[in-house]
């Protein structure tokens, strides 16, 4: 745990003495920039494995900043933000963001959200020993590699999405509960949220569905869960 490194953005000094100090505490190395254009120099240079990254920057906004490390990097990025609608949400989602806290936060939260986020990469990097593919009609996971192709196009997805569609496709014809993915993705600390689960699920809606509201691949069972749905 403690070999990894943070890259921590955020220009609010009591903020950012909060972070840090919470990081030096259970043994993070970490590196700091106040500014947007200072992390995207930050990520290139120091090749962190995390970044705690705030949307109000006084250059660029985050988003652009999640745009810009994306372009490049896939780098696990986890929202720490004052904005709390869901289409801020969305958006820093869409860019390329892999998780969202909302400020206020505590303590205990964000270190859950960083543990997370570490077994979610091991994961991954476990994965790619896999040499099984899954394909559905357009759809192709090949676990070996870890990408999506759709129509023979790759997906870019973030680790999120890519383990919820993962999920969903070991499971092909079940309905699983919000809870069961919510434990099997994010584990039991995340097991209230779906209101999370939701806007995860449309930013992956949107990449995989030409029209979501006719589902071709995830189907909605409302109240309940969600379905991957076998394409004959």
């Amino acid at each position: 745990m403690s070999k990894f490194q943070i890259l921590v953005v955020e220009d609010d000094a009591p903020i950012r003495s909060l972070i840090t100090t919470t990081l030096k505490a259970h043994d993070y190395r970490f590196v700091v920039s106040e500014t947007g254009e200072g992390a995207v120099m930050e990520t290139a240079s120091h090749n962190p494995d995390i970044i705690l990254l705030d949307l109000g920057l006084p250059d660029i906004d985050g988003v652009e900043v999640i745009s810009r490390i994306r372009s490049w990097s896939n780098v696990p990025i986890i929202v720490i933000s004052a904005r709390s609608e869901d289409s801020d949400k969305i958006d820093a989602l869409d860019a390329g963001a892999d998780d969202y806290l909302t400020k206020p936060f505590s303590v205990d939260e964000l270190l859950a959200r960083l543990r997370v986020t570490q077994r979610r990469l091991a994961l991954m990097q476990s994965n790619t020993t896999q040499q099984s593919t899954y394909e559905n009609g357009q759809l192709k996971i090949d676990y070996a590699s870890g990408c999506v192709y759709l129509g023979g196009e790759e997906m870019r997805l973030t680790p999120i999405e890519y383990k919820l569609l993962c999920l969903l496709a070991r499971n092909t014809g079940k309905v699983l509960t919000h809870k069961f993915i919510l434990q099997n993705v994010w584990g039991s600390s995340w097991e209230k949220d779906v209101g999370s689960l939701r806007v995860f699920m449309a930013t992956l809606r949107k990449k995989l569905e030409k029209a979501p509201g006719s589902p071709q691949y995830i189907q909605t069972h409302i109240g309940i869960g969600y379905r991957m749905l076998k394409i004959e």
